[in-house]
């Protein structure tokens, strides 16, 4: 019942043996380490053994009661308590076993289908990038029934990185659609079926769906005992019920409520007390919370209390709502969240942060944005200058491994783009290589394609360090966190026009704060700083990043 319970105790048995119970019904009242807690039934049946007194002590896991149909003989399962808990656990570990044995052999017997004679293809939902693991589609442009050609689009999917097209791969009728539109499917699931008009496609369904079982079975079949353990029926309260605050009615007496009931009251701000339960002995259940009312006598009263007492101290009557809006996760979010994620809690990261003056930075991108074919951005500078760095850095433009550090000869630059639903890190190749106008040329078209959702899987893979920029939104200073597989990612500030010495003078200067993160395990804080001393000399003085 929470994170660090390691036992129980039983402060009070509400039912006893011989009575019958309904799935939802409070047993007991149990004291954990933070707080004392309701102990619900999950199944009908009779209480037909209680094992542990009220105010005794159980660990997590050990037996308190038994429950099932009437004038059931427990025996044996007595005999298996007195012999230790494990005993019951490992008979329940040997039944699942038996059961999936009986169940393997049975399916094993049955003769499989053969759908060589059908002329039709499933088709299965591609990996359309390299981290993705399931699609969501967007749209149908093809309905049941439709004759589609190799090259046709079928749907529109969106994955992980951008909402890309699936296209049929041959000619044929569109027999079956299995996904309807905003569904997500795992990759290699079965969306639809094309293929001669009048094909048994829900044969081939059935001999797809045997070949899929019969793959998982033997993915399945290294697995220990430990592996067919049923998972145990307790699962966490979503909100801890303590008895002494939300127990007490009126008249003093207990009131009885599931604890789904209790927090959907509370979020509704409804008063228990004024619930009439429909469920065993008067208890509140989900539904009476869902169908409860409030009177009207007692809702008038109360607005003309607010009202009195909002005039007896002169201040304005305040009406409003409690209202939030769910919204369903996309694939970008999902991944975003899982690799960020997996980057924090496992990279060690460590951060550097450098003021770096811009103010020839600043003189040299007018007079070059005088001559070049396309505007140049303090962005476009900061890649290029970056590219420039790790040429002289090798360390610092790699990857761990693992069991190994790689270090990558060629410079890709990651370029961090804002989109509404997440992320994208589309890469600018061979950086080092490339002149400023080509760098603001990619930039703006990545940064485009990635708003708009027509990024490929090339334009976002390879990238062996990161950029990214909170400048143009007002932000001095922040750290970002490593994108995956980079050992370091640079977090640019805005500049911002401050205060310096120059020449012993104090003066107005541009200032422009990077931040670097680096993944201790493969960059140390010297080489960040190398890496770094590096930077702001080709920025304070950018005619050297053309040399």
């Amino acid at each position: 019942m929470s994170d660090t319970m390691e036992e129980g105790v039983i402060a009070s048995w509400l039912v006893k043996e011989g009575d019958e119970v309904s799935s939802g019904d409070i047993l007991a009242e149990v004291e954990t380490d933070k707080a004392t807690m309701e102990l619900e039934s999950y199944e009908d049946g009779v209480i037909l053994y209680i094992g542990i007194k009220e105010g005794d002590a159980v660990p997590v896991d050990g037996v308190i009661a038994i429950i099932g149909e009437k004038g059931e003989d427990i025996k044996a399962l007595l005999n298996d308590i007195k012999g230790g808990a494990n005993s019951l656990e490992t008979k329940k570990e040997e039944k699942e076993e038996n059961s999936s044995n009986n169940s393997d052999s049975e399916k094993s017997s049955e003769e499989s289908v053969d759908a060589s004679d059908i002329k039709a293809s499933v088709i299965t939902m591609p990996k359309m990038s390299d981290t993705m693991e399931e699609g969501t589609i967007s749209s149908w442009l093809k309905k049941v029934g439709d004759k589609v050609e190799a090259g046709d689009i079928l749907a529109e999917v969106e994955t992980d990185k951008a909402t890309m097209e699936l296209e049929a791969y041959e000619d044929g009728t569109l027999l079956y659609i299995g996904i309807e539109a905003g569904d997500a499917v795992p990759v290699d699931g079965v969306i639809a079926v094309i293929g001669e008009e009048g094909a048994d496609y829900k044969k081939l369904l059935k001999a797809q769906g045997q070949k899929s079982s019969d793959s998982k079975k033997e993915a399945q079949k290294p697995a220990g005992k430990e592996e067919s353990k049923p998972e145990s029926k307790s699962p966490e309260p979503t909100q801890p019920a303590v008895a002494n605050t939300s127990s007490s009615s009126k008249d003093g007496g207990r009131i009885f409520a599931s604890p789904l009931a209790k927090k959907i009251a509370q979020d509704k701000g409804i008063n228990l007390a004024d619930v009439s339960g429909s469920g065993n002995n008067g208890r509140i259940i989900k539904a009476d919370i869902e169908n409860f009312k409030p009177a009207a006598k007692s809702t008038a009263a109360a607005s003309e209390k607010a009202a009195a007492t909002a005039q007896t101290i002169n201040i304005p009557q305040v009406v409003g709502e409690e209202s939030y809006e769910e919204v369903k996760v996309s694939q970008m979010r999902k991944t975003v969240a899982k690799r960020l994620a997996e980057s924090k809690f496992t990279a060690p990261h460590f951060y550097l942060t450098m003021e770096i003056n811009m103010d020839k930075a600043i003189e040299a991108r007018k007079s070059i944005n005088e001559i070049s074919p396309i505007k140049i951005s303090f962005n476009d500078f900061v890649i290029k200058a970056v590219a420039a760095s790790l040429r002289q850095h090798p360390k610092v433009n790699s990857s761990w491994l693992g069991d190994k550090i790689r270090r990558n000869k060629h410079i890709h630059i990651g370029m961090a783009v804002a989109v509404e639903e997440g992320l994208l890190v589309p890469v600018i190749r061979f950086a080092d290589n490339k002149s400023l106008s080509h760098i603001a040329a990619e930039a703006k078209e990545f940064a485009g394609k990635a708003k708009n959702k027509e990024l490929e899987p090339k334009d976002w893979e390879g990238n062996t360090f990161t950029v990214s920029n909170l400048g143009m939104f007002g932000i001095d200073e922040f750290t970002a966190i490593i994108n995956p597989p980079d050992a370091c990612i640079l977090a640019v500030g805005g500049i911002k026009q401050t205060a310096i010495v120059k020449d012993g003078e104090l003066v107005v200067g541009n200032i422009m704060k990077v931040t670097l993160s680096c993944d201790h395990r493969v960059v140390d804080g010297a080489v960040g700083s190398a890496f770094l001393q590096t930077l702001k000399g080709l920025l304070e003085d950018p005619v050297r990043i053309l040399i």
